[in-house]
């Protein structure tokens, strides 16, 4: 931007009007937490009003837009050691393009960051989303409507359902189409007597991976040919396969390109899947099992692949050791927590690639109903195993870890006595025996129910099982029943009164629920019940308002 380009944009800025979203004005006084949450809120902002970048304005008042100049200097700012820009960039997720321009406006000492757009995701800074309302900067969760908004405008611009507009079928990889066919076929069985009859481009419409005749992104990731991959650049499509040894030294590698739909196949073929013994109490004969279930190792790999951030052009990495796999993809978790995955226990509201994850969906390369990572948790659960480890603390990455022995034996012989134990606790549990984190209302609840012992922080799962497994009742009062039977009892309420209120649907259900839950997991357990009635199984329909909702049968 030269010197006459800069002035007009100046120019422009001071004759917005003061109710202007996408830009904040300040003078001197600043704090970096707050310059951090003003970047978070004005890009998303920026995304809300459609605009391509947002701008905060240091040396204008607020209220008058009157240049008065500024003596902050941001690239002689530092917080800590560290300089004011990269200290900034590191806490804002995902990660955003924004600029410092220090400049004179009519004898005036002025700083402008310019900010890009929020895309596919609001930004968040130190993990919390920010948005402006009016002249105000607010927390975007306080705002959901907003929220949905900037979720919305990324599916607009779906990365994956992008035109590869020089590629035809001939591309495509024909023995990946044919294995495309038979898995299309098993998912929608009604339809396998008619996909036969469908030539190339009728089935590929049909599974939704080419848009009217038109080759995506998606079609090129799934069925291209190897030599295909040029038609996504500069972004890439490939999986490295890595083995490495006990003393982390790295033994064999592998490559993997298009198409995935034959090669996710390839690379699960690599992976040593060895036979694993432990002895049960009470008993000399060992249960054997392999490392390994085979759909856990498969569903975190499709997951890669359905959730990489292409435009980042990185690469999947499965790492292999003697007693792990580590599945590794770029691109922030949407979800933000794992956990907040579980309880949900509902398909995600949004995909970064939305496109591409319909197209796994019809090709029965990921669930249809969103609740895959849950079903990896209760697998590794019912095998005694640890649960899936997910590493989001590094910017723009996903790391899974699933493990392939037994940590705590102490964990492992709890979960044989007491298969009753809701996934909730064991997810605590599991922290526990891996040294994680858990926060003091989370030692309490396992506390309360003699799960484990010693002193925080160093706690333990108990290792006297016989004096917990005596008293049933505590478990009865802790165990969850299937969402099934709560959406039976609302049924059976709306029928007998025709209709229901929200509180009462929560009179009805508090008490119900597991007492492993507190009080707003149970709210939110009851919001996501009658959300999934609504408008999954469709079985009841709000009749009032959204203020003050009736549901009655549908």
């Amino acid at each position: 931007m030269n010197e006459k380009e800069l002035y007009q944009l100046i120019e422009k800025l001071i004759g917005l009007p003061k109710e202007c979203e996408w830009v904040e004005y300040k003078e001197s006084y600043y704090k970096p937490d707050e310059i951090g949450e003003y970047i978070s809120a004005l890009a998303n902002a920026a995304c809300l009003h459609k605009k391509e970048v947002g701008y905060l304005v240091f040396g204008v008042e607020n209220e008058t837009h009157e240049v008065k100049g500024t003596t902050f200097k941001p690239h002689k700012s530092k917080v800590g050691n560290e300089e004011l820009e990269n200290w900034l960039a590191h806490l804002l997720t995902p990660r955003i393009d924004f600029r410092i321009l220090e400049c004179e406006y009519r004898g005036h000492a002025l700083v402008l960051f310019i900010i890009d757009a929020a895309h596919n995701l609001p930004v968040r800074f130190k993990g919390v989303e920010y948005i402006r309302v009016g002249s105000y900067k607010k927390k975007l969760a306080d705002h959901p409507e907003k929220a949905r908004k900037i979720w919305k405008s990324g599916t607009e611009r779906d990365w994956s359902a992008g035109i590869c507009k020089r590629a035809t079928v001939e591309d495509l990889d024909s023995l990946a189409i044919n294995k495309a066919r038979q898995e299309y076929k098993k998912k929608f069985p009604k339809l396998a007597g008619q996909v036969d009859a469908w030539d190339d481009i009728t089935f590929l419409n049909k599974a939704k991976i080419t848009i009217q005749g038109n080759l995506t992104r998606t079609a090129i990731i799934l069925l291209g040919k190897e030599e295909s991959e040029h038609f996504i650049s500069p972004s890439v499509a490939k999986i490295s396969w890595i083995l490495k040894d006990e003393h982390n030294i790295e033994k064999d590698y592998e490559h993997f390109g298009p198409p995935f739909m034959l090669h996710t196949d390839a690379v699960l073929s690599k992976i040593r899947n060895l036979r694993y013994r432990y002895l049960p109490d009470q008993t000399l004969f060992p249960i054997e099992i392999t490392q390994y279930e085979p759909y856990v190792i498969r569903e975190a790999l499709h997951n890669c692949i359905a959730h990489q951030d292409y435009r980042l052009k990185g690469r999947i990495t499965v790492v292999e050791g003697p007693d792990e796999i580590y599945f590794n993809n770029v691109g922030t978790f949407i979800p933000l927590t794992v956990e907040a995955v579980i309880e949900q226990d509902a398909p995600q509201a949004i995909y970064r690639n939305q496109f591409l994850a319909s197209a796994m969906v019809n090709l029965n390369m990921i669930d249809t109903i969103g609740s895959g990572i849950k079903k990896m948790f209760i697998l590794q659960k019912n095998r005694y195993f640890p649960l899936p480890t997910y590493k989001l603390d590094k910017q723009e990455e996903v790391i899974v870890k699933v493990s392939g022995k037994i940590l705590d034996e102490n964990y492992t012989r709890l979960l044989m006595n007491i298969t009753e134990l809701d996934i909730k606790i064991v997810m605590l549990l599991d922290k526990v025996q891996k040294k994680d984190k858990i926060n003091k209302a989370e030692l309490k609840l396992l506390k309360n129910q003699q799960l484990i012992e010693g002193r925080f922080p160093n706690i333990f799962v108990v290792s006297k099982i016989a004096a917990i497994t005596g008293d049933k009742s505590k478990y009865i009062k802790y165990r969850a029943f299937d969402d099934q039977h709560y959406k039976d009892m609302v049924i059976a309420f709306i029928n007998k009164y025709s209709s229901a209120s929200r509180r009462e649907i929560d009179e009805l259900l508090f008490e119900k629920l597991s007492d492993a839950l507190s009080e707003n997991q149970k709210r939110n357990k009851i919001r996501n019940l009658i959300y999934a009635m609504s408008k999954r199984d469709k079985s009841i329909y709000n009749a009032g308002t959204s203020k003050k909702p009736k549901w009655v049968i549908a």
